[in-house]
Protein backbone atom coordinates (compact mmCIF):
# COMPACT_ATOMS: atom_id res chain seq x y z
CA UNK A 1 0.00 0.00 0.00
CA UNK A 2 1.70 3.19 -1.15
CA UNK A 3 1.46 6.11 1.20
CA UNK A 4 -0.07 8.89 -0.85
CA UNK A 5 -1.99 11.59 0.89
CA UNK A 6 -3.48 14.46 -0.90
CA UNK A 7 -5.57 16.36 1.54
CA UNK A 8 -7.31 16.17 4.83
CA UNK A 9 -10.79 14.77 4.54
CA UNK A 10 -12.65 11.56 4.76
CA UNK A 11 -15.55 9.47 3.71
CA UNK A 12 -16.47 7.89 0.44
CA UNK A 13 -18.73 7.98 -2.50
CA UNK A 14 -18.12 7.18 -6.14
CA UNK A 15 -19.87 7.62 -9.43
CA UNK A 16 -19.23 6.69 -13.01
CA UNK A 17 -18.90 10.09 -14.65
CA UNK A 18 -19.79 10.51 -18.31
CA UNK A 19 -17.89 12.91 -20.43
CA UNK A 20 -19.27 15.91 -22.12
CA UNK A 21 -22.83 16.85 -21.31
CA UNK A 22 -24.82 19.45 -23.11
CA UNK A 23 -24.09 22.91 -21.81
CA UNK A 24 -27.01 24.29 -19.91
CA UNK A 25 -28.87 20.98 -19.97
CA UNK A 26 -28.46 17.49 -18.65
CA UNK A 27 -29.76 15.87 -15.50
CA UNK A 28 -28.77 16.39 -11.91
CA UNK A 29 -26.48 14.17 -9.87
CA UNK A 30 -26.56 13.94 -6.09
CA UNK A 31 -23.42 14.84 -4.15
CA UNK A 32 -21.66 11.88 -2.62
CA UNK A 33 -21.45 11.74 1.20
CA UNK A 34 -17.79 12.78 1.07
CA UNK A 35 -18.57 15.72 -1.23
CA UNK A 36 -21.22 16.93 1.24
CA UNK A 37 -18.69 16.55 4.04
CA UNK A 38 -16.35 19.03 2.34
CA UNK A 39 -19.13 21.64 2.42
CA UNK A 40 -19.60 21.38 6.17
CA UNK A 41 -18.90 24.74 7.87
CA UNK A 42 -15.87 23.42 9.80
CA UNK A 43 -14.53 21.35 6.91
CA UNK A 44 -14.71 23.62 3.86
CA UNK A 45 -11.64 22.41 1.96
CA UNK A 46 -10.01 23.66 -1.24
CA UNK A 47 -7.29 22.20 -3.44
CA UNK A 48 -4.59 24.38 -4.98
CA UNK A 49 -2.45 23.32 -7.94
CA UNK A 50 0.36 25.82 -8.58
CA UNK A 51 2.18 25.48 -11.89
CA UNK A 52 5.28 27.44 -12.84
CA UNK A 53 5.67 27.95 -16.61
CA UNK A 54 8.87 28.46 -18.59
CA UNK A 55 7.19 31.03 -20.88
CA UNK A 56 4.67 33.83 -20.48
CA UNK A 57 1.10 32.52 -20.48
CA UNK A 58 -1.24 33.33 -23.36
CA UNK A 59 -4.73 33.52 -21.76
CA UNK A 60 -6.52 33.06 -25.10
CA UNK A 61 -4.66 29.82 -25.82
CA UNK A 62 -5.40 28.51 -22.32
CA UNK A 63 -9.11 29.33 -22.58
CA UNK A 64 -9.35 27.57 -25.95
CA UNK A 65 -7.61 24.52 -24.47
CA UNK A 66 -9.93 24.45 -21.46
CA UNK A 67 -13.00 24.49 -23.71
CA UNK A 68 -11.71 21.39 -25.51
CA UNK A 69 -10.75 19.47 -22.37
CA UNK A 70 -11.59 20.46 -18.80
CA UNK A 71 -15.00 21.99 -19.53
CA UNK A 72 -16.11 18.67 -21.02
CA UNK A 73 -15.78 17.07 -17.60
CA UNK A 74 -19.26 17.30 -15.99
CA UNK A 75 -17.92 18.45 -12.61
CA UNK A 76 -16.25 21.50 -14.19
CA UNK A 77 -19.43 22.60 -15.95
CA UNK A 78 -21.87 21.94 -13.09
CA UNK A 79 -22.90 24.11 -10.18
CA UNK A 80 -24.00 22.93 -6.77
CA UNK A 81 -27.67 23.30 -5.92
CA UNK A 82 -29.14 22.72 -2.45
CA UNK A 83 -28.77 23.73 1.18
CA UNK A 84 -26.18 21.95 3.30
CA UNK A 85 -27.24 23.72 6.50
CA UNK A 86 -30.97 22.96 6.38
CA UNK A 87 -31.92 19.93 4.33
CA UNK A 88 -28.43 18.65 3.57
CA UNK A 89 -29.72 17.69 0.11
CA UNK A 90 -27.32 18.86 -2.58
CA UNK A 91 -26.78 17.96 -6.21
CA UNK A 92 -24.66 18.83 -9.24
CA UNK A 93 -26.61 20.53 -12.04
CA UNK A 94 -25.22 21.27 -15.49
CA UNK A 95 -25.07 24.99 -16.29
CA UNK A 96 -23.98 27.35 -19.03
CA UNK A 97 -20.37 28.33 -18.64
CA UNK A 98 -18.90 31.79 -18.88
CA UNK A 99 -15.18 31.01 -19.00
CA UNK A 100 -14.22 34.61 -18.26
CA UNK A 101 -15.72 34.17 -14.77
CA UNK A 102 -13.38 31.27 -14.06
CA UNK A 103 -10.12 32.31 -15.75
CA UNK A 104 -8.77 35.36 -13.92
CA UNK A 105 -5.91 37.34 -15.47
CA UNK A 106 -5.00 40.23 -13.16
CA UNK A 107 -3.18 43.27 -14.53
CA UNK A 108 0.22 43.15 -12.83
CA UNK A 109 3.44 45.12 -13.10
CA UNK A 110 5.96 42.87 -14.88
CA UNK A 111 8.86 44.91 -13.46
CA UNK A 112 7.89 44.71 -9.79
CA UNK A 113 10.71 44.55 -7.24
CA UNK A 114 9.64 41.41 -5.33
CA UNK A 115 7.73 39.10 -7.70
CA UNK A 116 8.14 35.99 -5.52
CA UNK A 117 6.62 37.82 -2.57
CA UNK A 118 3.80 39.12 -4.76
CA UNK A 119 2.87 35.59 -5.91
CA UNK A 120 2.95 34.32 -2.31
CA UNK A 121 0.73 37.21 -1.16
CA UNK A 122 -1.65 36.67 -4.08
CA UNK A 123 -2.12 32.97 -3.31
CA UNK A 124 -2.46 33.69 0.40
CA UNK A 125 -5.21 36.23 -0.35
CA UNK A 126 -7.17 33.51 -2.19
CA UNK A 127 -7.57 31.64 1.11
CA UNK A 128 -9.54 34.62 2.46
CA UNK A 129 -12.13 34.58 -0.32
CA UNK A 130 -14.53 31.66 -0.86
CA UNK A 131 -15.60 30.55 -4.31
CA UNK A 132 -18.95 31.74 -5.66
CA UNK A 133 -21.33 28.85 -4.95
CA UNK A 134 -23.67 29.92 -7.76
CA UNK A 135 -21.03 28.84 -10.33
CA UNK A 136 -18.99 25.70 -10.95
CA UNK A 137 -16.57 25.45 -8.03
CA UNK A 138 -13.22 26.13 -9.66
CA UNK A 139 -11.11 28.95 -11.02
CA UNK A 140 -7.77 29.45 -12.73
CA UNK A 141 -5.54 32.45 -12.05
CA UNK A 142 -2.88 33.35 -14.63
CA UNK A 143 -0.04 35.55 -13.36
CA UNK A 144 2.43 36.75 -15.98
CA UNK A 145 5.03 37.53 -13.36
CA UNK A 146 8.63 36.37 -13.65
CA UNK A 147 9.70 34.71 -10.40
CA UNK A 148 12.97 33.10 -9.33
CA UNK A 149 11.99 29.75 -10.87
CA UNK A 150 9.38 30.51 -13.56
CA UNK A 151 8.44 33.04 -16.23
CA UNK A 152 4.77 32.91 -15.23
CA UNK A 153 2.54 31.13 -12.70
CA UNK A 154 -0.86 29.45 -13.09
CA UNK A 155 -2.95 28.67 -10.01
CA UNK A 156 -5.90 26.29 -10.06
CA UNK A 157 -8.28 26.58 -7.10
CA UNK A 158 -10.83 23.77 -6.91
CA UNK A 159 -13.32 22.94 -4.19
CA UNK A 160 -12.56 19.58 -2.60
CA UNK A 161 -16.13 18.39 -3.11
CA UNK A 162 -15.39 18.08 -6.84
CA UNK A 163 -13.12 15.07 -6.22
CA UNK A 164 -10.21 13.67 -4.28
CA UNK A 165 -6.81 15.27 -4.75
CA UNK A 166 -5.25 12.37 -6.65
CA UNK A 167 -8.11 12.27 -9.18
CA UNK A 168 -8.12 16.03 -9.68
CA UNK A 169 -4.35 16.15 -10.20
CA UNK A 170 -4.64 13.30 -12.70
CA UNK A 171 -7.39 15.20 -14.49
CA UNK A 172 -5.25 18.33 -14.72
CA UNK A 173 -2.32 16.27 -16.03
CA UNK A 174 -4.67 14.79 -18.65
CA UNK A 175 -4.99 18.35 -19.97
CA UNK A 176 -1.21 18.52 -20.55
CA UNK A 177 0.99 16.95 -23.22
CA UNK A 178 4.64 16.01 -23.51
CA UNK A 179 6.70 18.99 -24.62
CA UNK A 180 8.76 16.77 -26.93
CA UNK A 181 5.61 15.15 -28.39
CA UNK A 182 2.62 17.56 -28.32
CA UNK A 183 0.18 14.73 -29.13
CA UNK A 184 1.31 12.40 -26.32
CA UNK A 185 -0.02 12.32 -22.77
CA UNK A 186 2.44 12.49 -19.84
CA UNK A 187 4.03 9.30 -18.54
CA UNK A 188 3.43 8.59 -14.86
CA UNK A 189 5.47 5.76 -13.30
CA UNK A 190 3.33 2.84 -12.18
CA UNK A 191 3.49 1.34 -8.73
CA UNK A 192 5.70 -1.68 -8.50
CA UNK A 193 4.07 -4.68 -6.89
CA UNK A 194 6.15 -6.26 -4.20
CA UNK A 195 5.27 -9.79 -5.27
CA UNK A 196 5.32 -12.82 -3.01
CA UNK A 197 7.46 -15.88 -3.29
CA UNK A 198 5.41 -18.97 -2.60
CA UNK A 199 8.01 -21.66 -2.14
CA UNK A 200 5.54 -23.92 -0.38
CA UNK A 201 6.41 -26.12 2.54
CA UNK A 202 6.13 -25.81 6.26
CA UNK A 203 8.27 -22.69 6.76
CA UNK A 204 6.37 -20.73 4.13
CA UNK A 205 3.13 -21.61 5.93
CA UNK A 206 4.57 -20.42 9.26
CA UNK A 207 5.73 -17.16 7.65
CA UNK A 208 2.32 -16.55 6.08
CA UNK A 209 0.63 -17.29 9.42
CA UNK A 210 2.97 -14.87 11.21
CA UNK A 211 2.30 -12.13 8.61
CA UNK A 212 -1.44 -12.62 9.01
CA UNK A 213 -1.13 -12.36 12.79
CA UNK A 214 0.88 -9.14 12.46
CA UNK A 215 -1.69 -7.71 10.03
CA UNK A 216 -4.56 -8.39 12.44
CA UNK A 217 -2.62 -7.15 15.48
CA UNK A 218 -1.38 -3.97 13.78
CA UNK A 219 -4.89 -3.20 12.53
CA UNK A 220 -6.36 -3.59 16.04
CA UNK A 221 -3.64 -1.36 17.54
CA UNK A 222 -3.94 1.28 14.81
CA UNK A 223 -7.72 1.44 15.06
CA UNK A 224 -7.47 1.72 18.84
CA UNK A 225 -5.06 4.65 18.44
CA UNK A 226 -7.45 6.20 15.92
CA UNK A 227 -10.34 6.02 18.41
CA UNK A 228 -8.10 7.26 21.24
CA UNK A 229 -6.98 10.20 19.10
CA UNK A 230 -10.59 11.23 18.56
CA UNK A 231 -11.43 10.82 22.25
CA UNK A 232 -8.41 12.12 24.17
CA UNK A 233 -4.97 11.37 22.66
CA UNK A 234 -3.63 14.73 21.54
CA UNK A 235 -0.28 15.65 20.04
CA UNK A 236 2.08 17.73 22.16
CA UNK A 237 1.30 21.45 22.04
CA UNK A 238 4.35 22.36 19.96
CA UNK A 239 5.46 25.45 18.06
CA UNK A 240 4.04 24.01 14.81
CA UNK A 241 0.65 22.81 16.08
CA UNK A 242 -2.38 24.90 15.27
CA UNK A 243 -4.94 25.93 17.84
CA UNK A 244 -8.74 26.24 17.72
CA UNK A 245 -10.00 27.89 14.55
CA UNK A 246 -6.85 27.15 12.53
CA UNK A 247 -8.93 25.69 9.68
CA UNK A 248 -10.34 29.15 8.90
CA UNK A 249 -7.17 31.21 9.20
CA UNK A 250 -5.29 32.68 6.25
CA UNK A 251 -2.63 30.32 4.93
CA UNK A 252 0.72 31.00 3.30
CA UNK A 253 2.17 28.76 0.57
CA UNK A 254 5.85 28.41 -0.27
CA UNK A 255 7.79 25.75 -2.15
CA UNK A 256 11.32 24.53 -2.63
CA UNK A 257 12.68 22.39 -5.46
CA UNK A 258 15.37 19.78 -4.75
CA UNK A 259 17.03 17.04 -6.78
CA UNK A 260 15.00 13.87 -7.23
CA UNK A 261 18.25 12.13 -8.18
CA UNK A 262 19.60 12.83 -4.68
CA UNK A 263 16.54 11.17 -3.17
CA UNK A 264 16.93 8.19 -5.51
CA UNK A 265 20.60 7.90 -4.55
CA UNK A 266 19.66 7.59 -0.87
CA UNK A 267 16.85 5.19 -1.76
CA UNK A 268 19.17 2.86 -3.68
CA UNK A 269 22.04 3.01 -1.19
CA UNK A 270 19.81 2.12 1.78
CA UNK A 271 17.47 -0.23 -0.11
CA UNK A 272 14.41 1.88 0.63
CA UNK A 273 11.51 3.49 -1.21
CA UNK A 274 11.00 7.12 -2.19
CA UNK A 275 8.30 7.31 0.50
CA UNK A 276 10.80 6.17 3.14
CA UNK A 277 13.33 8.80 2.12
CA UNK A 278 10.97 11.78 1.90
CA UNK A 279 9.43 10.91 5.27
CA UNK A 280 12.89 10.58 6.83
CA UNK A 281 14.06 13.86 5.30
CA UNK A 282 10.90 15.59 6.57
CA UNK A 283 11.48 14.26 10.09
CA UNK A 284 15.07 15.49 10.00
CA UNK A 285 14.11 18.91 8.60
CA UNK A 286 11.28 19.41 11.10
CA UNK A 287 13.61 18.39 13.95
CA UNK A 288 16.19 20.92 12.79
CA UNK A 289 13.54 23.63 12.50
CA UNK A 290 11.97 22.95 15.90
CA UNK A 291 15.38 22.79 17.58
CA UNK A 292 16.14 26.32 16.34
CA UNK A 293 12.70 27.64 17.31
CA UNK A 294 12.90 26.21 20.82
CA UNK A 295 16.41 27.56 21.23
CA UNK A 296 15.06 31.01 20.41
CA UNK A 297 12.12 30.52 22.78
CA UNK A 298 14.47 29.64 25.66
CA UNK A 299 16.10 33.09 25.35
CA UNK A 300 19.66 31.82 25.72
CA UNK A 301 22.46 34.22 24.91
CA UNK A 302 25.18 33.36 22.43
CA UNK A 303 27.78 32.70 25.15
CA UNK A 304 25.69 30.06 26.92
CA UNK A 305 26.57 26.43 26.38
CA UNK A 306 24.67 25.03 23.43
CA UNK A 307 22.54 21.97 24.18
CA UNK A 308 22.46 19.04 21.81
CA UNK A 309 18.68 19.36 21.55
CA UNK A 310 16.29 22.07 22.68
CA UNK A 311 13.22 20.07 21.69
CA UNK A 312 11.03 18.89 24.60
CA UNK A 313 11.56 15.21 25.36
CA UNK A 314 8.97 12.62 24.33
CA UNK A 315 7.23 15.01 21.95
CA UNK A 316 4.22 13.43 20.28
CA UNK A 317 3.94 14.78 16.74
CA UNK A 318 1.90 12.88 14.17
CA UNK A 319 1.04 13.36 10.54
CA UNK A 320 -2.33 12.54 9.04
CA UNK A 321 -1.94 10.74 5.73
CA UNK A 322 -4.81 9.91 3.44
CA UNK A 323 -4.70 6.71 1.42
CA UNK A 324 -6.58 6.57 -1.87
CA UNK A 325 -8.15 3.10 -1.63
CA UNK A 326 -9.60 3.13 -5.14
CA UNK A 327 -7.03 3.08 -7.95
CA UNK A 328 -7.03 6.54 -9.49
CA UNK A 329 -8.40 6.70 -13.02
CA UNK A 330 -5.46 6.80 -15.40
CA UNK A 331 -4.58 9.91 -17.38
CA UNK A 332 -5.56 8.14 -20.62
CA UNK A 333 -9.00 7.21 -19.22
CA UNK A 334 -9.61 10.79 -18.09
CA UNK A 335 -8.47 12.15 -21.44
CA UNK A 336 -10.83 9.75 -23.25
CA UNK A 337 -13.67 10.80 -20.97
CA UNK A 338 -13.20 14.47 -21.94
CA UNK A 339 -12.69 13.81 -25.65
CA UNK A 340 -14.61 10.61 -26.48
CA UNK A 341 -17.47 10.87 -23.94
CA UNK A 342 -16.44 7.58 -22.32
CA UNK A 343 -17.27 6.67 -18.73
CA UNK A 344 -14.78 7.02 -15.91
CA UNK A 345 -15.04 6.34 -12.18
CA UNK A 346 -14.95 9.47 -10.07
CA UNK A 347 -15.27 10.06 -6.35
CA UNK A 348 -13.64 9.85 -2.95
CA UNK A 349 -12.53 6.50 -1.56
CA UNK A 350 -10.03 7.63 1.02
CA UNK A 351 -9.05 6.45 4.49
CA UNK A 352 -6.87 7.92 7.21
CA UNK A 353 -3.62 6.61 8.60
CA UNK A 354 -1.56 8.19 11.34
CA UNK A 355 2.21 8.44 10.96
CA UNK A 356 4.17 9.17 14.18
CA UNK A 357 7.10 11.48 13.44
CA UNK A 358 10.46 10.87 15.11
CA UNK A 359 11.40 14.35 16.32
CA UNK A 360 14.73 14.98 18.04
CA UNK A 361 18.47 15.14 17.47
CA UNK A 362 20.26 12.11 16.00
CA UNK A 363 24.03 11.56 16.00
CA UNK A 364 23.66 9.62 12.75
CA UNK A 365 21.41 11.47 10.24
CA UNK A 366 20.62 8.14 8.55
CA UNK A 367 18.60 7.21 11.65
CA UNK A 368 15.83 9.53 10.46
CA UNK A 369 15.30 7.53 7.26
CA UNK A 370 15.77 4.18 9.01
CA UNK A 371 13.04 5.07 11.48
CA UNK A 372 10.84 6.30 8.65
CA UNK A 373 11.27 2.99 6.82
CA UNK A 374 10.39 1.04 9.96
CA UNK A 375 7.23 3.12 10.43
CA UNK A 376 6.08 2.74 6.82
CA UNK A 377 6.90 -0.99 6.71
CA UNK A 378 4.71 -1.49 9.76
CA UNK A 379 1.86 0.56 8.25
CA UNK A 380 1.96 -1.63 5.16
CA UNK A 381 0.98 -4.54 7.41
CA UNK A 382 -2.20 -2.86 8.63
CA UNK A 383 -5.74 -2.34 7.37
CA UNK A 384 -5.99 1.01 9.15
CA UNK A 385 -6.97 2.96 6.02
CA UNK A 386 -9.70 0.49 5.06
CA UNK A 387 -11.14 0.41 8.58
CA UNK A 388 -11.16 4.20 8.94
CA UNK A 389 -12.76 4.57 5.51
CA UNK A 390 -15.49 2.06 6.45
CA UNK A 391 -16.13 3.86 9.74
CA UNK A 392 -16.37 7.24 8.02
CA UNK A 393 -18.81 5.80 5.49
CA UNK A 394 -20.93 4.27 8.26
CA UNK A 395 -21.03 7.49 10.30
CA UNK A 396 -22.03 9.50 7.22
CA UNK A 397 -24.90 7.15 6.44
CA UNK A 398 -26.16 6.76 10.02
CA UNK A 399 -25.64 10.24 11.48
CA UNK A 400 -25.19 12.58 8.54
CA UNK A 401 -22.69 15.22 7.49
CA UNK A 402 -22.82 17.35 10.64
CA UNK A 403 -21.71 14.53 12.95
CA UNK A 404 -19.17 13.17 10.45
CA UNK A 405 -17.55 16.57 9.97
CA UNK A 406 -17.39 17.12 13.74
CA UNK A 407 -15.61 13.77 14.20
CA UNK A 408 -13.18 14.42 11.34
CA UNK A 409 -12.45 17.94 12.61
CA UNK A 410 -11.80 16.78 16.17
CA UNK A 411 -9.60 13.89 15.03
CA UNK A 412 -7.46 16.08 12.75
CA UNK A 413 -7.25 18.83 15.38
CA UNK A 414 -5.57 16.36 17.73
CA UNK A 415 -2.75 15.79 15.21
CA UNK A 416 -0.14 18.24 13.91
CA UNK A 417 0.73 17.79 10.23
CA UNK A 418 -0.90 16.84 6.94
CA UNK A 419 1.61 15.00 4.74
CA UNK A 420 1.76 13.47 1.26
CA UNK A 421 4.06 12.32 -1.52
CA UNK A 422 2.71 12.25 -5.09
CA UNK A 423 4.37 10.83 -8.20
CA UNK A 424 4.47 13.15 -11.20
CA UNK A 425 5.45 13.00 -14.90
CA UNK A 426 8.88 11.64 -15.79
CA UNK A 427 9.37 14.00 -18.75
CA UNK A 428 8.73 17.69 -19.32
CA UNK A 429 5.09 18.51 -20.06
CA UNK A 430 3.29 21.55 -21.41
CA UNK A 431 0.03 23.12 -20.28
CA UNK A 432 -1.71 24.05 -23.54
CA UNK A 433 1.63 24.75 -25.17
CA UNK A 434 3.28 26.35 -22.13
CA UNK A 435 6.24 24.23 -20.86
CA UNK A 436 5.96 23.61 -17.10
CA UNK A 437 8.88 24.38 -14.79
CA UNK A 438 7.42 22.98 -11.55
CA UNK A 439 4.24 21.58 -9.97
CA UNK A 440 3.29 22.43 -6.39
CA UNK A 441 -0.09 21.08 -5.16
CA UNK A 442 -1.50 21.95 -1.76
CA UNK A 443 -4.71 22.22 0.23
CA UNK A 444 -6.35 24.44 2.84
CA UNK A 445 -9.48 24.43 4.98
CA UNK A 446 -8.51 21.52 7.25
CA UNK A 447 -7.50 22.07 10.92
CA UNK A 448 -3.69 21.94 10.55
CA UNK A 449 -1.21 24.80 10.77
CA UNK A 450 1.31 22.82 8.70
CA UNK A 451 0.81 20.86 5.49
CA UNK A 452 3.71 19.33 3.56
CA UNK A 453 3.38 17.90 0.05
CA UNK A 454 6.12 16.31 -2.02
CA UNK A 455 5.55 16.36 -5.79
CA UNK A 456 8.00 14.78 -8.24
CA UNK A 457 8.42 16.14 -11.76
CA UNK A 458 11.05 14.92 -14.26
CA UNK A 459 14.30 14.87 -12.22
CA UNK A 460 13.10 17.29 -9.55
CA UNK A 461 11.12 17.05 -6.33
CA UNK A 462 9.09 20.07 -5.23
CA UNK A 463 8.40 20.47 -1.52
CA UNK A 464 5.17 22.47 -1.13
CA UNK A 465 4.60 23.84 2.36
CA UNK A 466 1.37 25.47 3.54
CA UNK A 467 1.36 27.16 6.94
CA UNK A 468 -0.63 29.35 9.26
CA UNK A 469 1.78 32.33 9.48
CA UNK A 470 0.66 33.08 13.03
CA UNK A 471 2.00 29.65 14.07
CA UNK A 472 4.89 29.27 11.61
CA UNK A 473 6.05 32.79 10.69
CA UNK A 474 9.12 31.64 8.73
CA UNK A 475 8.06 28.90 6.24
CA UNK A 476 11.09 29.58 4.03
CA UNK A 477 13.32 28.64 6.96
CA UNK A 478 11.45 25.34 7.28
CA UNK A 479 12.09 24.70 3.56
CA UNK A 480 15.77 25.54 4.13
CA UNK A 481 15.94 23.01 6.96
CA UNK A 482 14.29 20.26 4.92
CA UNK A 483 16.65 20.94 2.00
CA UNK A 484 19.69 21.02 4.29
CA UNK A 485 18.60 17.75 5.91
CA UNK A 486 18.46 16.11 2.47
CA UNK A 487 22.04 17.27 1.81
CA UNK A 488 23.19 16.00 5.21
CA UNK A 489 21.61 12.58 4.70
CA UNK A 490 23.06 12.35 1.19
CA UNK A 491 26.52 13.24 2.54
CA UNK A 492 26.15 10.56 5.23
CA UNK A 493 25.25 7.99 2.57
CA UNK A 494 28.28 8.96 0.47
CA UNK A 495 30.54 8.75 3.51
CA UNK A 496 29.15 5.34 4.38
CA UNK A 497 29.73 4.05 0.86
CA UNK A 498 33.25 5.47 0.86
CA UNK A 499 34.00 3.72 4.14
CA UNK A 500 32.95 0.36 2.68
CA UNK A 501 35.36 0.63 -0.24
CA UNK A 502 38.37 -1.59 0.35
CA UNK A 503 41.56 0.22 -0.69
CA UNK A 504 43.69 -1.48 -3.33
CA UNK A 505 47.20 -2.14 -2.05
Amino acid sequence: MAIEMTEAGGGGGEAAVNGPAAAGGGGAEKLSPAARLFHAPRFNCYILAIMGCKTRINPGVVKAGLEETLLKHPRFSSKMVGDIKRSGKMKWVQTKMNLDEHVIVPDVDPDMDTPDRFVEDYISYLTKTPLDMSRPLWELHLLNVKTSDAEAVAIFRIHHSMGDGASLMSLLLACTRKTADPEALPTIPGKKSAGTQNSGGFWWFILALWSMFRLIWNTIVDFSVFVATYCFLKDTESLVKGGPGVAKTTKRFVHRTVSLDDIKLIKSALNMTINDVVLGVTQAGLSRYLNRRYEGESGKDQNSKKKKSNIPKNMRLRATVLINLRPTAGIQALSDMMIKKSKCKWGNWIGYILIPFSIGSEDDPLEYVRKAKATIDRKKLSLEAIITFACAELVLKLFGVKVASAIAHRFLSNTTVAFSNVIGPVEEISFYGHPIAFLAPSVYGHPHALTIHFQSYVNKMTIAVAVDPDVIPDPHQLCDDIEESLKTIKAAVSEKELATVVPIV
